[in-house]
């Protein structure tokens, strides 16, 4: 009795959560070939005009790239420049916001990375949201410029 009592609360515990994460953010492309300014900088011609594009979970910057996707992430950011072409300097502030992807490394589930962005001569820091398991076309977020 007590091996079925623990069975059913394995079972409803693996259940439950599950259930917290979302069912997806917007899909992406399917990969998305990147061109490179350097080993560690993306080469990016667009820029967004959706103002929502990187500030939010739901509409993340998809740099893609699997195992790369970590450094994928940094070659996007090594990419911008402030407003004015000012130096931009990011932190990782950790993951956030699961998900569901085709693209996963394990499963079928991910999380989006955020990043806290400065830039140089303004004191009001900018948290970015990066998806490093799908791509798309990569596009410079609204109020930044592109590095020279």
């Amino acid at each position: 009795m007590k091996t079925i009592y623990l069975f059913i609360c394995i079972v409803v515990l693996l259940m439950s959560s599950c259930a917290t994460s979302k069912k997806s953010v917007r899909k992406g492309e399917a990969n998305v070939r990147y061109e490179l300014l350097d080993a560690r900088t993306f080469k990016i011609t667009k820029f967004a005009r959706d103002k929502t594009y990187g500030y939010t979970e739901d509409n993340p910057i998809k740099v893609g790239g699997g195992m790369e996707g970590p450094l994928n992430e940094q070659r996007f950011l090594n990419a911008l420049a402030g407003p004015n072409g000012e130096k931009v300097s990011y932190k990782r502030q950790g993951s956030c916001c699961p998900f569901k992807t085709p693209n996963a490394v394990f499963g079928d589930s991910g999380m989006l990375d955020m990043y806290e962005i400065s830039i140089e001569g303004m004191s009001q820091k900018i948290i970015l949201y990066l998806n490093m398991y799908d791509s798309e076309t990569l596009q410079v977020p609204v109020g930044f410029t592109l590095r020279k």
